[in-house]
């Protein structure tokens, strides 16, 4: 609900959070911890105030650029694979094991999957981050990176299969599939939703999209089952923050202006 200029409207979040079936003084409370935790400055009390974000948040909810321009650039068919798999191996000493625990968030994060103990892989060009990763974790000297075309995991070589084998490509598409419903009813909602319910519309839609993607390891076409339902979801949730982008009001909500900018660059779905 961040607007333009950094900040909430306090009586536009208690009319939300009620659509959402949350009490005032669940918002009050949540507030307080949001100023006590330095993310926003409370000018005023109660529904006439205005939470102004701080600095600090501000650096932290933009949305990751590269990653939606690799995903709808994949969904168009516009990244293709080039059939190489990018292999990560890490073997840390048990005296720096947060160290060891961190870099196999961020594999994980990066969309990689599991062969066995401390090895990973991607089809992704993830080298960069990689060893970005390693050098803030301090731990490069434990960590080789590598790349092939020949991969096998157990009896299984065919790359669609491996792919089916390494990562949890059912549920991924069960929640594209929620994520679809939901942004069909949005669409259709938006264009006639006075203020309140489209701001409540637009916080479920954001929701169900971080639920659908959080696993999603963007893995290209060439290795995913077609038609893939990720891309249609998608698709339709691109139409859904065109619609979020466009406001009459004096202040707009600044994470779907993010959206929608990347995905004019990219998408223009017609529906």
């Amino acid at each position: 609900m961040l607007r333009d200029d950094a900040t909430i409207d306090a009586g536009a979040l208690y009319d939300v959070a009620n659509e959402l079936g949350m009490s005032d003084q669940q918002v009050r409370l949540c507030i307080k911890r949001l100023v006590a935790d330095g993310q926003f400055v409370q000018d005023g009390r109660g529904r006439k105030a205005v939470l102004r974000a701080t600095d600090e948040l501000r650096s932290t909810i933009a949305p990751d650029r590269d990653y939606l321009r690799l995903m709808y650039a994949q969904d168009r068919g516009d990244a293709p694979w080039d059939g190489r798999w990018h292999v990560v191996a890490f073997a840390v000493p048990e005296s720096v094991r947060s160290a060891r625990d961190a870099m196999r968030d961020a594999i994980v994060r990066l969309g990689g999957a599991a062969v066995q103990g401390g090895l990973y892989v991607s089809p992704n060009d993830w080298d960069s981050e990689i060893a970005s990763a390693a050098v803030q974790l301090a731990i490069t000297e434990h960590v080789t990176t590598l790349t092939t075309t020949d991969l096998s995991v157990g009896d299984i070589d065919e790359p669609r299969a491996v792919a089916n084998r390494l990562w949890p490509l059912d549920e991924i598409a069960e929640r594209h599939r929620r994520l679809l419903a939901f942004a069909d009813r949005a669409l259709l909602a938006l264009p006639s939703a006075s203020p309140t319910p489209r701001l409540t519309i637009a916080i479920e839609l954001a929701a169900e999209f971080s639920r659908a993607v959080e696993l999603d390891p963007l893995l290209p076409p060439e290795l995913l089952p077609q038609p893939w339902i990720g891309a249609t979801a998608r698709a339709k949730v691109a139409a859904c923050w065109t619609e979020l982008s466009k406001s009459d009001a004096p202040q707009r909500i600044k994470l779907f202006q993010w959206y929608a900018e990347v995905v004019d660059e990219l998408v223009r779905p017609t529906f």
